[in-house]
């Protein structure tokens, strides 16, 4: 990797702003949702979700400088995503 790259990758990375919000559901995804994920998938500033079916919990991990809390939730609510409430994280460690 030259070091213009290593550099932009840097500066990409220390520019984030990382965030992580999980949503307590009514009920499990159906397929016709989870295709819509799927396509929210491509939202530019989302990093990651995943799904925890046994907790009935969805987990989105996004870039807060360039998505925002609200546009998570409007996607939410357009895929018919059956949330319950938003779930407060429990013991977070930052890393510097």
């Amino acid at each position: 990797m030259s070091n213009r790259r290593a550099i932009s990758a840097c500066c990409y990375n220390a520019l984030m702003t990382l965030m992580e919000i999980t949503y307590e559901l009514q009920s499990r995804l159906q397929p016709e949702q989870l295709r819509a994920l799927g396509n929210f998938a491509n939202t530019y500033g989302l990093r990651r979700f995943r799904v925890d079916e046994q907790a009935n919990r969805l987990t989105f991990e996004y870039d807060a400088s360039r998505l925002k809390e609200t546009e998570v939730e409007h996607v939410l609510r357009q895929a018919k995503i059956p949330v319950l409430r938003r779930v407060e994280p429990v013991g977070t460690v930052s890393q510097i």
